[in-house]
């Protein structure tokens, strides 16, 4: 099914890597997506006030995103991928488990593990995009990325569901011992995110021999991912933070509380096939199939918050989970095509970074909008997405035009 997907008769080494890689992803995701989504009801237990968990919450994200911008340039100097791969899987995942020794009252301990477990993924992501992408120039890189994010979500939806049946086991008890036996458990998957990380790196300790390096990449395309950068930093500026959207289904009382965790679960499994879908899509269309994302998403808002009933909002969580699986599909895919191997590490990070700040920004924006006028959230999540459209016009343009003047 895999190969049919990447359109291989055979498992090559670079779609062997390619599968390798998306393994890691998801049990590094079961573990900490399986963590995050019991933050909320842990932390309050060992003495955290709502302000300290919202703070702590932004405060990982944003630490998350900005430091790529360093640990891509680092990667970029160094070429040390696999070192920093390893160092920020290991910090990722290590932290998680170890919040099942936190004491009682030991609030400002947790705080720090959830916030060292967003900076291990800040060190690894650029590093870990940069080696996907020298097999992604054999597989496809829209279809490669597009795999990432289906076995990334596919980790996100077990991990929560291997603590529902943790918590079932110990009869639902909201306890802190209940949740140490969760932050445990959690420990296998991220055992084996190690595990399979260090036999990726055994069996492909030189990842760069995939991609081919040719005399014909000396053509600039510094204008265009400098415009690439304004286009994806508009269009995450104005998509809307799932926590808004949650919030509102359960303010207007269309969604009870209980069945608030099913919405998140059908936008991620919306994600993980639309990942897949833009994925193929952007190999075939390029910057078009950004397009055509940005055009579905970009009305995600109006449906939510302008059409309060059900099937408004499930309409637009929809839209929202199309969004998403492109964001992290076709958006990575495409800084390949615009940077050249020698920098692509240090172009991640400035992608990373770029996206999360304006992410963050974009979020507590639409945040206070909420409280003064929701109908200003709508209109400015819809033009700011829609701002993004006729950048990805142009750079698909300068990538046509310049085509036969490389070749």
């Amino acid at each position: 099914m895999v190969l049919k997907f990447l359109g291989k008769k055979t498992a090559t080494p670079a779609v062997t890597f390619v599968v390798l890689m998306g393994i890691v992803s998801l049990f590094a995701d079961m573990t900490h997506e399986g963590a995050r989504s019991v933050y909320g009801s842990y932390l309050p237990l060992l003495g955290a006030s709502a302000t300290a968990i919202g703070f702590v919450s932004g405060f990982g994200e944003l630490v998350g995103y900005s430091l790529r911008l360093f640990t891509g340039i680092i990667a970029n100097k160094t070429k040390c991928y696999w070192g920093m791969t390893l160092l920020g899987y290991g910090v990722n995942v290590v932290a998680i488990p170890f919040l099942a020794l936190v004491p009682e009252n030991g609030w400002m301990l947790a705080c720090i593990l959830i916030v060292s477990e967003r900076a291990g993924k800040a060190i690894r992501q650029p590093a870990k995009n940069t080696l996907l992408s020298f097999a992604a120039t054999q597989v496809g890189v829209g279809k490669a990325f597009a795999l990432q994010e289906f076995l990334d979500q596919l980790g996100a939806f077990l991990g929560p569901v291997l603590l529902f049946c943790v918590l079932w086991f110990k009869g639902g008890e909201n306890t802190l011992e209940s949740y140490a036996l969760c932050f445990a458990v959690l420990g296998i998957p991220a055992v084996a995110t190690m595990c399979w990380l260090f036999w990726a790196k055994q069996c492909f300790p030189t990842p760069e021999l995939f991609e081919k390096t040719t005399g014909n990449e000396a053509v600039s395309k510094k204008s265009s991912f400098i415009l690439y950068l304004v286009a994806i930093s508009l269009f995450a500026f104005g998509f809307i933070d799932f926590p808004i959207v949650t919030m509102h289904a359960a303010k207007q009382n269309i969604f009870s509380v209980s069945s608030l965790p099913l919405l998140y679960a059908w936008a991620m499994i919306v994600d993980a096939f639309a990942a897949l879908v833009f994925g193929a899509l952007y190999d075939k269309i390029q910057f078009k199939a950004l397009i055509v994302s940005g055009i579905i998403s970009a009305f995600s808002a109006v449906f939510i918050f302008s059409i309060s009933s059900f099937w408004g909002i499930a309409i637009g969580v929809t839209l929202w989970g199309i969004g998403m699986g492109a964001q992290e599909s076709i958006l990575k895919a495409a800084v390949v095509g615009l940077t050249s191997k020698e920098n692509r590490s240090a172009s991640f990070g400035f992608f990373e970074s770029c996206f999360g700040v304006s992410w963050f920004m974009g979020s507590w924006f639409m945040g206070w909008l909420y409280d003064f006028n929701p109908h200003g959230l709508v209109i400015c999540s819809v033009t700011a997405q829609l701002l993004a459209l006729p950048l990805y016009a142009r750079i698909h343009g300068e990538k046509t035009t310049t085509k036969p003047s490389a070749a």
